[in-house]
This record gives structure tokens, C-alpha cells and sequence, in this order.
């Protein structure tokens, strides 16, 4: 389709949305009576410069289902993602929404060069997160195989990827090296293995970490976006030539805006990416601030795709970092040292790699009351905090108990995270 006819179809879609949450979503109604606009005021894409921003607060102060357009009876499919506390982001799905991310989601696969010959094994989490299902239903209608097997379990990911036949791996990217690495301490020639494709996504990863999955594992590495309260995986997604990530734009309208000003950038600037559904039916949203950073660009790719492309995401505009797939926000860390009294609020994060995989330390204080020489003590004060890190977080974190007042205090904002990564 010709970009002038996407932005027709996408102008119609967005008067049909914006007229369907100002009647059936009270907090939208709410938002546009205060603007002083109605579903009249919308006629064309342009338009959507006039519609109300939606943050992840947002989404938690409407926690579970207050930004849902339709009753639970039509809500199919539950998925959920780490919020800014211990309340995670919630997203309902109507039967359509899952058709037109499935549909999405095969476009991704296609793009990638896979049918219905191919043997998917997908690596993704299965559950709340998006990933697994999302990846699953996608092979599914493609017409491919399907080998569920979730994440961990490394050396029967193995061997059922050698005796399956497995063909097209979908996991994030730094479990991907680690499988690689698996495959190569297992013995197994890797000449047996017939990989030729990967999807990977849910954490950032850059363009040696491609060219080494794809040098080790002996196949194409592409990347694939998405976000839970979006859509998932296949919101986005790279073609045969890896010039940039294609957005499904008649379903996710993309904006850049300046993060500060929130104003619209000129095309191929960066600045926070924004989505605003245009068919969602269950929990649509106007105006989503991703908080990621990126450009778009518009001009028809090589592959003959005229969606238009993302770079890979710079950063994010907020203190969220991405933990092997999992959100973690410093505000939760805070939160479970601030309700414990052994402990000072004066903490530091230290993000690295280490073979390919992400890892997290928490350096913390521990107040003089509850600070020992005795090493018992100490145990199972770190034991205790560890455990209470892993329930909020839902992933392990190294901690190391500090002495009082050892770690660096500043007069201006303080530096709680320090990310090793060459992200």
C-alpha cells in the first residue's frame, strides 16, 4: 500500500477508535471532556497531535482492568508485565485483538524468510509474558510446527532441537548465545543441528551480539519488537535486509515526540516513540509513551515493505532497565530496601554481561544497629533481602551488604544504576 493510502486507512481507523474509547473507556472520556475534545474533532491522522498522552502510570492507577473497553465476558486472554511497583501492567484481549496480533506476528515470520516447512522452537517464556504465546500462535497460523518448550531446561532445549529438526529459534538473543555455547560444549556436531533463523527480542542487543549468534548458531539473526501493552512480539520486525525494524502501522500508529516538550519530531530524528492502537478492541490506548528512543524513517525499504522502519532503540527515557526480558524499575529496588529497617535507602545497581548473559548486583547499607562482624548474621540478612528481591522482581539479584556511609553520597541527583552493558 502506497503511504498515501495508509495514512486514509489509518485516519479512518483512528476516528472509528478515538469515537470507541471516548464512549466505552471512562478515563479517556474523562481525559477529552477536560481537553475540551470530542471523537468530532478527529478526521484525519494528523488529528492525533490533539489526543491525550497515556503513560504506564496510567495503566497502574487503573489497575486491573479500569482502561478495558469492553466487559470481561468478551476479554479472552490475560497478559501481564512488571510495573513501576509491585503491581504489574495488565493487558485484556478480545478474540480479535489475538487474531490481528497473531497476524502480526506472522507478517514477522514471513519477513524472516519461514513457512510451513519449518519447525519453530520457541524459547520465550510462556505465561504472563507475551513472548511464548505470542510467538506460538504466529508459527501456528503460518502453517509451521511448533515445539513449546519455554525457557531454561538448556540441555533438553538441545536435544530436542538436534532430534526435532528445529529450523527457527525464538528467544532473547542473549539466551541464544548461551544456547550456542551449550551446543557447542555438548558435543554434537553442529553440522547436524538445521537452524537457519532466529527471532529474538525482549531485551536490548546490539550488532556484534548479531553477527556473533549468527557466526555460532550458523543462521540469520533477526530482530523483533513488541511490547505487552501494545501487542507483544510483532509489532515490529526486521526483513531479509536488516535496515531497520518495520512497524505494523495499520494496527499501531507510531509517533516520535520530543521527550521533553512532547512535541512532534521531524522524520528520521530521534526522540520517545508513542503508539496508539487502531483496531484494538479489549484495552485500546491513545497516545502510549513507550519511553524507548528511536527514529522512524519512510522512505520505501529494499525489500519493497513501505511500512515504515525503526532503528534499533537508543535508550529510554526513564530509569527502567531491561533485565533478560524483565522489567526492572529502581523505584522497586528502593521500595523493598525502604520497608526493610535493617537497611539505609542509600544503595547502588551494577548492570553487566557476563557470557552473554545479564546480571544485576545491589550494593545496600546496612543501618549500624543491624551491622556484625558476625558473619552468621549477615548471612541471613542477605538471604533475607535476596528473597524479597526475587518475589518483587521475579528474577535473582547478587547482593552485597556494605558497611554504614561506604557508598558514595551526591549533593545533586543520586546515581543509583550503573549499566556495564555495550548496549
Amino acid at each position: 500500500m502506497d503511504r498515501q493510502s495508509l495514512r486514509k486507512l489509518q485516519g479512518i481507523r483512528l476516528k472509528k477508535m478515538v469515537d470507541y474509547v471516548y464512549h466505552n473507556t471512562p478515563f479517556y472520556r474523562k481525559k477529552m471532556q477536560e481537553m475540551g475534545i470530542t471523537p468530532d474533532d478527529i478526521d484525519t491522522i494528523d488529528d492525533i497531535a490533539k489526543l491525550p498522552f497515556t503513560t504506564k502510570y496510567d495503566l497502574r492507577d487503573n489497575y486491573p482492568f479500569g482502561l478495558c473497553a469492553v466487559p470481561m465476558s468478551q476479554i479472552v486472554r490475560i497478559h501481564a508485565s512488571s510495573g513501576t511497583t509491585g503491581k504489574p501492567t495488565v493487558v485484556g484481549y478480545t478474540r480479535k485483538d489475538l487474531a490481528t496480533w497473531t497476524e502480526s506476528i506472522s507478517r514477522a515470520f514471513t519477513a524472516f524468510g519461514a513457512d510451513r516447512s519449518d519447525i519453530f522452537q520457541v524459547s520465550y517464556g510462556y505465561g504472563l509474558f507475551t513472548g511464548g504465546l505470542g510467538a506460538h500462535d504466529g508459527a501456528e497460523n503460518i502453517g509451521a510446527s511448533v515445539i513449546p518448550m519455554s525457557s531454561g531446561n538448556t540441555e533438553k532445549q538441545i536435544t530436542l532441537m538436534h532430534d526435532f529438526g528445529s529450523t527457527v529459534l525464538c528467544c532473547t538473543p542473549s539466551y541464544a548465545l548461551y544456547l550456542a555455547d551449550a551446543i557447542k560444549d555438548s558435543g554434537l556436531p553442529r553440522e547436524e543441528f538445521r537452524l537457519k533463523a532466529g527471532a529474538f527480542g525482549a531485551e536490548p542487543w546490539t550488532e556484534s551480539m548479531r553477527r556473533e549468534i549468527e557466526e555460532k548458531l550458523g543462521i540469520k539473526a533477526f530482530d523483533i519488537y513488541g511490547l505487552s501493552e501494545i501487542a507483544g512480539p510483532g509489532v515490529g520486525y526486521e526483513c531479509e535486509h536488516q535496515c531497520g525494524t518495520h512497524l505494523s502501522e495499520d494496527h499501531y500508529f507510531p509517533e516520535i515526540v520530543d521527550p521533553v516538550t512532547l512535541l512532534p519530531v521531524a522524520p528520521g530524528e530521534p526522540g520517545e516513540l508513542v503508539f496508539t492502537h487502531l483496531t484494538k478492541e479489549g484495552m485500546p490506548l491513545l497516545r502510549y509513551r513507550t519511553r524507548d528512543l528511536t527514529a522512524l524513517h519512510y522512505d520505501t525499504c529494499a525489500c519493497g515493505r513501505t511500512l515504515v522502519r525503526m532503528d534499533r532503540i537508543l535508550g529510554r527515557s526513564d530509569d527502567m532497565l531491561i533485565i533478560r526480558g524483565v522489567n526492572v524499575f529502581p523505584t522497586q529496588v528502593e521500595s523493598v530496601i525502604l520497608e526493610m529497617p535493617e537497611f539505609e535507602p542509600h544503595y547502588l545497581l551494577i548492570v553487566g554481561r557476563e557470557n552473554n548473559t545479564d546480571t544485576m548486583e545491589l550494593r545496600v547499607e546496612v543501618r549500624p544497629d543491624f551491622y556484625s562482624d558476625e558473619i552468621n548474621k549477615m548471612v541471613e540478612l542477605k538471604k533475607k533481602l535476596h528473597a524479597r528481591l526475587q518475589s518483587v522482581l521475579g528474577l535473582g539479584v547478587n547482593v552485597k551488604l556494605v558497611e554504614p556511609r561506604s557508598i558514595e553520597r551526591s549533593v545533586g541527583k543520586a546515581k543509583r544504576v550503573i549499566d556495564n552493558r555495550k548496549l
